[in-house]
């Protein structure tokens, strides 16, 4: 295969393999074969953690994971599963049996993967189990058919494709509704058996979803540590309704009475991942104050049940966080958020009143250049979390909760990463046209010499409210990049959390203002160095990312030799009629379209193709529907109507990300192509 691979390679871009293999660094394939490591759980006496590899084979183009476990004091890493097929989901049953999710049932096996028992035989899957903390119950979540499909209306005709549709959402990011709705159930758990026959249904025949569609996963579901009440996550609205707003709620399900009560109607914006304090005294959670602003400041919420009083943490707080976990004594919260870049590991100081919290109660526990992605737990005086940095992908991290200081647990990628040469990361603060400051990533090639001239790529980043991180790509990545001999430049511009709400917001109905000032600011700021060659400048970008390569094709007066834009939003009135998430649309452009107090037509890259001259590679996922299709066509058809070089790459099966190996390599391939025509 690996012959096979190389073949293809060779026929596809002779001249970067070559460059490639002489100085011995990043390659497409070698990216593909690196290991994905995901954070599980610790075991139940705090020993070891338990984590999942993923290796992607690229000829049955798809990927599996297996289940490891590596000792917290550190030492050699053990694999646990080897079964055809994915595991995940690990939960510790009371009795200590190792449970996972594999082929959508519930097994147990050994803490070492041995003796493993099938415990369900679910026709339809489950997923997200938990097992109460009386050990009386497991909870999981199940798809529900609540609505017929045109072959349930006319079965006479089972070959028929048509979609009868009477209402918003009809489809959701890469998938059409098709009539299911996931759902929360709980079950007897006994003698490590569950006894599905006996399963209940606690959301009913009500037509929402829980986890959160689409990115929702376990967080959103939890026991009281009583085991008598079920929270969880769920936005109960269909329609139109659901289409235009954010409003999740947190709903506890008493289990004595089958009762449910919605915990936080009174706020309008989302409420996501609850978490109980280990004694129940007490439940936080992430709550955005405003419905239909989707990266609206995420609050730390606290509410006391002795006191029956909420508590909002972060009122003196500036930043948004992500993820929850209370200490083990109760006595602090540890959260996640970006902070001037990267994301960190923080801690609250929860006092015995609440209301006396305030930004002095808050501590940043680490620092340094490198993303931490997710806390898997406490064990004594440290916090396991998943870390990467542009230059690593996620491995298993032990952090000293008092000093800040990592001890790196897993190596799974390590013998690849030794033997390639990996380029510098520096952090540059550039002035900005309205006399701010501006962090600007700047990696460069391996190998790197002052004395000569690179090209030099502009990243434009999504979102468009996402961070610009330490984050590892197994697309956009980084270092894959710098090896091909290029220097990128990654500015945090306007819109980007980590430097402050205000900074975050001024984004929202300003897409192509401010934001693309400070593009350019960095861009210019960096070319005045010696090694940069301005004349041989490109700019990439994908979403929010690919819209700024559609608008700066128009409006940066020459100064880029190339472009490449993937699922980027070329017109948005279009975009606000066809895309699925209006709220996403309402909130960043003001409004719908037709509303003629909204302009629409200031910042849509359509308005400037009359002034596009600079070759264009567009990349375009059929299964987008965030950013549908005719976005890319639109862009592709004036592009060569205008008579500029350019390229259409696109990709049948792919959605808003590009997921399958063999779909990934060919995107790697193609991305390397054309700058190597354009830029070198």
């Amino acid at each position: 295969m690996k012959n096979l691979v190389n073949t293809v390679f060779l026929t596809l871009c002779p001249s970067l393999f070559i460059l490639c293999s002489a100085q011995n660094v990043m390659t497409p394939e070698l990216l593909w074969q690196l290991g994905r490591v995901s954070g599980e759980t610790l075991s139940p006496d705090g020993k070891n953690v338990i984590y999942g590899i993923s290796y992607y084979d690229v000829k049955a183009n798809k990927g599996e994971e297996n289940l490891y476990s590596v000792p917290v004091a550190g030492g050699e890493a053990r694999q646990l599963t080897t079964t055809i097929g994915s595991e995940n989901n690990v939960e510790f049953s009371p009795g200590g049996k190792m449970g996972y999710v594999y082929k959508g049932n519930w097994y147990e096996a050994n803490s070492d993967g041995s003796d493993a028992l099938q415990l369900t035989h679910d026709t339809i899957g489950i997923d997200n189990v938990k097992y109460s903390p009386d050990g009386r119950w497991v909870l999981f979540t199940r798809n529900v058919k609540l609505d017929p499909t045109t072959q349930d209306l006319y079965p006479d005709f089972p070959k028929n494709h048509v979609r009868i549709i009477t209402g918003l959402m009809y489809r959701h990011w890469d998938t059409w509704e098709d009539g299911t709705y996931s759902h929360v159930f709980y079950a007897p758990y006994t003698n490590g058996n569950i006894d599905m026959s006996k399963a209940i249904d606690i959301m009913k025949d009500e037509r929402y979803y829980c986890p959160q569609q689409p990115e929702g996963g376990a967080e959103d579901i939890v026991w009281s540590p009583d085991s008598k009440t079920i929270v969880y996550v769920t936005k109960k609205k269909t329609g139109k309704e659901y289409a235009v707003s954010t409003n999740s709620d947190l709903y506890f399900y008493d289990l004595a009475s089958g009762e449910t009560t919605d915990f936080t109607q009174d706020n309008r914006g989302y409420d996501t991942y609850p978490t109980f304090s280990g004694d129940g005294s007490k439940i936080a959670w992430l709550s955005m104050a405003r419905d239909g602003y989707e990266a609206d400041k995420n609050r730390i919420m606290v509410y006391d049940f002795k006191t029956k009083t909420k508590y909002d943490l972060t009122k003196d707080w500036d930043e948004s966080a992500t993820s929850l976990k209370w200490s083990k004594d109760n006595t602090k919260l540890y959260f996640l958020e970006c902070a001037f870049g990267p994301d960190q590991l923080f801690e609250i100081n929860i006092p015995q009143n609440l209301s006396d919290v305030t930004a002095k109660n808050f501590r940043q526990i680490t620092a340094g250049d490198h993303d931490v992605t997710a806390m898997l737990g406490e064990s004594g005086k440290d916090m396991l979390v998943t870390r990467t940095d542009m230059n690593h992908a996620a491995e298993v991290f032990k952090v000293n909760l008092k000093t800040g200081e990592y001890t790196q647990l897993t190596f799974t990628n390590k013998k690849a990463y030794d033997n390639i040469s990996m380029g510098k990361i520096e952090k540059r603060w550039v002035k900005t046209t309205d006399n701010k400051k501006e962090l600007v990533w700047v990696i460069y090639p391996p190998g790197f010499d002052s004395t000569k001239k690179y090209p030099t790529l502009l990243y434009c980043e999504g979102g468009p409210q996402s961070p610009l991180s330490q984050f590892y790509s197994f697309r956009w990545n980084f270092q894959l990049m710098a090896a091909n001999g290029y220097i990128i430049v990654a500015p945090c511009r306007r819109g980007m959390p980590g430097f402050g709400t205000a900074w975050n917001e001024e984004i929202s109905r300003d897409w192509g203002g401010q934001a693309m000032r400070d593009y350019l600011s960095a861009i210019d700021s960096v070319t005045n160095l010696p090694f940069v060659d301005a004349n041989r400048r490109g700019a990439v970008g994908a979403s929010y990312g690919g819209y700024s390569i559609y608008f700066l094709e128009g409006i940066s007066e020459g100064r880029f030799r190339s472009f490449i834009a993937h699922d980027g939003v070329f017109d948005l009135e279009s975009m606000a009629g066809t895309t699925e998430e209006l709220w996403f649309t309402n909130h960043e452009l003001g409004g719908p379209y037709w509303d003629k107090a909204v302009d629409y037509q200031k910042f849509n890259p359509k308005n400037y193709v009359d002034k596009w001259n600079t070759p264009i590679l567009i990349i375009q996922g059929e299964q987008d529907f965030r950013v549908p299709v005719e976005q890319g066509l639109e862009a592709f058809q004036a592009a060569q109507l205008r008579g500029i070089k350019s390229k259409l790459l696109y990709i049948d099966d792919a959605g808003h990300w590009v997921l399958k190996p063999q779909d990934g390599l060919i995107w790697q391939h193609e991305f390397y192509k054309w700058l190597n025509e354009t830029l070198k």
